[in-house]
C-alpha cells in the first residue's frame, strides 16, 4: 500500500497543515492511518469523510455530518452530502490533502467522484494533494461504455468507462493530464505509487469492506455488472445478508431459482423492495469458467427479457449509472450482448489508448 510507505511521504507532510481524505480502508497494517500519523507528530487540522463516513458505517444515501473524531481529536467535515467539493472556509487551515481511500474500479463508485473534486479545490485553492495509492481489485477490466458529458453526475464525474482498469493514483494522474478539472487547471500532485510487483493482473483481496454493501470478494467483483440494476426495478440485495451477489423483484417470473426479501439492516435501513419477496438469482457461486474479474450486461438483458412489467423496469437513474443514453435503447430493442459491446468499442478503443499514458503499473 501506498499508505505504509511512511518514508516516501512523511517529508512531504513535515511543517505542514495536513488534511486527511479517508475512510475506514485507510489503513497501515491494522492501524487507521489518522492514528499512524498523528503517532508520528503530523499537524492533522482535518479529516473530510467520504459516502459513509470517516469510519465506513453510514448507509447508502445518508447524510454525513460535521463533528470530531473522539480518538484523535480532529475536525471531521463532510465531503459527501449538500457539499462535495471542499469550499475555501473547509480548506483555510489545510495546506496538503492526503488521499487515501479504497477504489473497486468503477466509473460509479462514488470515491473517485470525492477523489475529483479534492483536487479541484486544491487547484483552485493552491493546496497540495498527495495520493497513497492502493490496488483495484477489478484492475484487470477495461470495459463498458463510456461516460456522456449529458448525463455527468456524482456517479459519473468524468470520461470513463464503467470499468476503468485503473488505481486511484494512475486515475488521479489522468485527471489532472487530461485536464478535467474546472477550467483545465491541474493540482499539486504526487502520487506514492504501489511497491512489490504489482500489476493490474495481481489478485487482491480486500482486508475490509470498501463500503457498506460490498462485504467479499464476490460481491465487489459482481458490482460493475450489478450496479446497473440500481436504475430499474430489481434489487441488488441491499438489506439481505449477500448484497451484490443476488438479483431479483417482484416483477420477475416466480419460477425464478431463487427468492429473497429485503428487509432494514444496518447498511441499509430502508432497501429498495423492502418487505417484497423478490424472484431472481443467487450469483454467489461464480459460474464454471467464470473469469475472477469481469462486466456483462447478460444479467441485465435477461431480467429486462422477463420482466412481466417491462414499462416499469427502468428508473430514471438509469442513464446516470451507464453514462449513455443508448444501453437502455438497445436493451429495450432486444440487442445481443455482442451487438452491444461492439457498440462500446470506438469510445474504449480511444479510452484504452489514453489510458496507457498515465499508468504506473504494468498489465500482467
Amino acid at each position: 500500500m501506498g499508505a505504509a510507505q511512511l518514508p516516501a511521504y512523511l517529508p512531504l507532510l513535515a511543517g505542514q497543515r495536513v488534511g486527511l481524505v479517508v475512510n475506514q480502508s485507510s489503513l497501515v497494517g491494522r492501524t487507521h492511518l489518522v492514528d499512524t500519523l498523528k503517532s508520528r507528530g503530523v499537524n492533522l487540522t482535518a479529516i473530510f469523510a467520504p459516502e459513509h463516513g470517516f469510519r465506513g458505517e453510514a448507509a447508502d444515501g445518508a447524510t454525513i455530518a460535521d463533528g470530531r473524531d473522539a480518538r484523535s481529536g480532529v475536525s471531521v467535515r463532510s465531503v459527501y452530502g449538500k457539499t462535495k467539493k471542499p469550499t475555501p472556509e473547509m480548506l483555510a487551515d489545510v495546506d496538503v490533502l492526503v488521499f487515501d481511500i479504497q477504489d473497486v474500479g468503477t466509473r460509479f463508485y462514488t470515491f473517485i467522484s470525492t477523489l475529483h473534486y479534492v483536487m479541484e479545490a486544491a487547484a483552485e485553492q493552491g493546496k497540495k494533494v498527495v495520493v497513497l495509492d492502493r490496488p483495484n481489485p477489478n484492475g484487470a477490466v477495461v470495459d463498458g461504455p463510456v461516460l456522456d458529458a449529458r448525463h455527468r453526475s456524482f456517479v459519473g464525474l468524468d470520461p470513463l468507462p464503467i470499468c476503468h482498469g485503473l488505481t486511484v493514483g494512475e486515475l488521479a494522474r489522468m485527471i489532472n493530464g487530461e485536464k478535467w478539472l474546472a477550467g483545465g487547471q491541474p493540482c499539486a500532485l504526487t502520487v506514492i505509487a504501489l511497491k512489490g510487483g504489482y500489476t493490474h493482473a495481481t489478485p487482491y483481496r480486500l482486508p475490509v469492506r470498501p463500503s457498506p454493501n460490498l462485504p467479499t470478494a464476490r460481491a465487489v467483483a459482481l458490482y460493475p455488472s450489478l450496479c446497473l440494476f440500481e436504475g430499474t426495478n430489481v434489487s441488488v440485495g441491499r438489506g439481505t445478508d449477500r448484497p451484490f451477489e443476488v438479483a431479483g423483484a417482484p416483477t420477475q417470473p416466480a419460477t425464478r431459482p431463487y427468492q429473497f426479501t429485503p428487509r432494514p439492516n444496518a447498511g441499509s435501513p430502508t432497501p429498495p423492495l423492502n418487505g417484497q419477496l423478490c424472484y431472481g438469482l443467487d450469483l454467489h457461486q461464480p459460474a464454471p469458467g467464470e473469469p475472477a474479474q469481469f462486466f456483462t450486461v447478460k444479467y441485465l438483458l435477461d431480467f429486462y427479457q422477463r420482466s412481466t412489467d417491462k414499462p416499469h423496469f427502468f428508473t430514471k437513474y438509469f442513464e446516470q449509472l451507464a453514462g449513455t443514453d443508448s444501453l437502455r435503447t438497445q436493451v429495450v430493442a432486444g440487442r445481443s450482448e455482442s451487438y452491444i459491446r461492439a457498440s462500446w468499442q470506438p469510445g474504449l478503443t480511444k479510452f484504452k489508448a489514453l489510458r496507457k499514458k498515465y499508468l504506473l503499473y504494468s498489465e500482467r
